[in-house]
């Protein structure tokens, strides 16, 4: 295998073997939102969810999740207009705990064992957030998902998700969407929209691309840290990144 850290690994028997051994999987909350009403939980969107993370989890990956609260609540958003933006983002924090109860306990019905950590201490439903306690969890087998943002107001779930890969040393992150990758326009409006297979951390900087926020893509930018973007509502997508099949985005330093 050449240095391309996506480059597809086989093993003797012609088997697929995965390209990474630690991930961390960027979810948002509306990925988890009932599309009939608007927001809250959709239970069986969750369970799908949890069925592919279930599936990398078997293959051996030690995987961290961590998840936004768009589909309850957002800082930014109009609902929150007219509050301390300090106390709208808290808000959006707690909100990413609900979620991640909510997968935890679809994971668990899997058979996967699983823990939260919380940057906010709740005793009483998630551990608190101690990097070293994340990794022994990671090495035990057990998927670890990180909520409650970093803990910090204005700080997005995206700039936590890069901070949190790379403090337990993910070799990638996987932004899970709605879309198949990254488009030079909103597909869903402009259906000719072109998808990149590959772009740099700058090209997502200077032509404004919605992949990450700019303080996330920094992170990644000035710690090398690859970025898949890709579909996860196509089965088996998140199994086929780890496998290093070309599916969707690849952000990287030469993209």
């Amino acid at each position: 295998m050449g240095n391309n850290p996506f480059d597809m690994r086989v093993i003797s028997n012609g088997e697929q073997k995965p390209v990474f051994s630690r991930v961390l999987v960027k979810l948002s909350g509306e990925a988890f939102m009932d599309s009939a009403v608007g927001y809250g939980l959709d239970v069986r969107t969750i369970g799908s969810v949890a069925k592919q993370v279930a599936e990398v989890h078997h293959m051996g990956i030690q995987i961290a999740l961590t998840v936004g609260g768009g589909n309850i609540f957002r800082g930014d958003s109009p609902s929150a207009r007219g509050l301390d933006r300090a106390t709208a983002d808290f808000m959006g924090m707690l909100a990413t705990v609900i979620n991640a109860l909510a997968l935890q306990d679809a994971l668990e019905k899997l058979e996967v064992p699983t823990r939260v950590l919380s940057s906010i201490t709740m005793q009483e439903v998630a551990e608190p957030h101690i990097r070293r306690r994340a990794l022994r969890h990671l090495e035990k087998g057990r998927v670890v998902i990180f909520a409650g943002g970093t803990g910090n107001p204005y700080f997005t779930t995206d700039t936590a998700a890069a901070l949190r890969a790379l403090e337990i040393g993910a070799e990638a992150i996987m932004k899970a969407t709605k879309v198949d990758g990254v488009y030079e326009q909103d597909p869903l409006t402009y259906p000719e929209a072109k998808m990149y297979e590959f772009l740099s951390y700058l090209d997502v900087l200077n032509k404004g691309l919605h992949v990450m926020d700019a303080t996330a893509i920094s992170l990644c930018m000035d710690n090398a840290l690859p970025i898949h973007v890709f579909n996860l509502f196509k089965e088996g997508n998140l199994r086929r990144v780890c496998l290093g099949e070309k599916v969707g985005t690849r952000v990287e330093s030469n993209g």
